[in-house]
């Protein structure tokens, strides 16, 4: 079966490799207006996905993900408008030189080909990997979570009549129905097919894909972010920075799950944000110092430290200053985001220039951590590795290169 899609997929690669970029445009529009006009055909089959998690026992933070409303589907077509109206990278010429012996050697962006992309229970991925893809002119695989099957399948049926209609291939897009371990893991082995292979879920799978993918592989994803309030923070504005990184939406890989303080503020500034943190349902996991000064944080273990929670809790932590907090993140961080508070110009640039991550911050919350926020668009996963492409995977991210020589005969002697 995943051979057979394989096949497709490349066939699809070349209609797309060389697609016009108002063409890529009005198909992506087309799927937009395609996904909102099958509203209820969606919102059906994810209500049937939900109660199904539900039954299973799933709750909490990955139902939210899973989850489909009227304005999440608004934002998916939104989405897909928004990566028609970005830039085309796809044969944009990046450098041109002429060599003594008169050759003209230049790079060039181009497609990757065939990207696949193993995710958990998001629908939103199912477009955002759709739209991008496309944009950047390759064909796409998708293999989803089992607890999201049915919204999965019916979202890319939509696409891929919207494509049809557009006079394009269909297998643009394609949906691996069998979510069993096995099948997952056949595809991470689906070398001449697959260019390029992208987990995009919590750190299990990641690993999974990492350990075991013959494909080449991108990492993204984990993110067991720190929020480091400096001794010389606005207090108020610490406060709104820990609320927002923590709670805006905790199930994501730029949300914080851990805070560091430093000592100077363990009197003030820990009741003040322990109060905040709880008035938010968040449970306190703490050090000696923190427990002492928060009612109702219970005795964080040294696996919390390196814990992504994904879910309304966040370790906390007492440092005696900034090099503690530099060296507690060096040790525990997934490299994705790090944020420092402070009005200190030299520990912010300190923080800036020793702290290993994707993004890091100077005085404003982890979840900015996104292509759109960024300004890039939609994304495909935010890689924490530093080859090819490291933060938001854009369209640029999902391209590659090649080398174009024009010559007039020459030969080497």
């Amino acid at each position: 079966m995943l051979t057979e899609m394989g096949k497709q997929a490349k066939e699809a690669a070349v209609v797309l490799s060389v697609l016009p970029t108002p063409r890529k445009n009005k198909a992506l529009c087309h799927a937009a207006d395609a996904l909102l006009a099958a509203k209820d055909e969606i919102l059906a089959a994810n209500k049937a996905d939900v109660e199904a998690a539900v039954e299973a026992g799933i709750k909490g933070a990955f139902i939210d993900r899973l989850t489909l409303t009227e304005k999440r589907l608004q934002e998916m077509a939104d989405g897909l408008r928004q990566v028609a109206s970005l830039d085309d990278p796809v044969g944009k010429v990046l450098s041109m030189k002429t060599l003594d012996n008169g050759l003209i050697i230049g790079q060039k962006r181009v497609p990757m080909g065939v990207i696949g992309i193993i995710f958990e229970a998001r629908p939103n991925v199912t477009a955002d990997a759709f739209g991008l893809c496309l944009k950047a002119g390759s064909a796409v695989i998708l293999r989803g979570g089992k607890e999201a099957i049915g919204t999965n399948k019916k979202v890319v049926s939509v696409f891929q009549k919207a494509l049809e209609e557009e006079g394009l291939p269909g297998a643009c897009v394609q949906i691996v129905q069998d979510t069993n371990r096995e099948t997952a893991n056949e595809m991470m082995r689906l070398n001449g097919y697959l260019d390029l292979l992208i987990p995009r879920g919590g750190a299990g799978l990641i690993q999974n894909v990492v350990q075991n993918s013959t494909v080449p592989v991108i990492q993204t994803g984990v993110g067991n972010c720190h929020v480091y309030v400096d001794e010389s923070a606005d207090l108020e504005k610490a406060v709104r920075i820990v609320i927002n990184a923590k709670t805006q939406r905790p199930g994501v890989c730029n949300a914080c799950e851990s805070l560091l303080v430093h000592e100077s503020l363990k009197d003030t500034f820990l009741p003040m944000i322990g109060k905040a943190l709880q008035e938010k349902q968040v449970e306190i996991r703490g050090d000696e110092d923190t427990c002492a000064r928060v009612p109702g944080a219970v005795a964080a273990t040294e696996e919390d430290w390196a814990t992504e929670y994904e879910d309304y809790i966040i370790s906390t932590r007492v440092v005696k200053d900034l090099d503690e907090a530099i060296n507690h993140i060096r040790r525990y961080s997934t490299g994705h985001s790090e944020a420092i508070v402070t009005e200190n110009y030299t520990n912010a640039q300190r923080f800036l220039n020793e702290v290993d991550a994707a993004a890091v911050y100077v005085n404003a919350s982890t979840r900015f951590t996104d292509g759109g926020q960024f300004g890039f668009g939609a994304e495909i996963g935010i890689s924490t590795q530093k080859l090819h492409a490291r933060g938001p995977m854009g369209l640029t991210e999902l391209t590659t290169t090649k080398y174009i020589i024009y010559g007039d005969g020459q030969i080497r002697e």
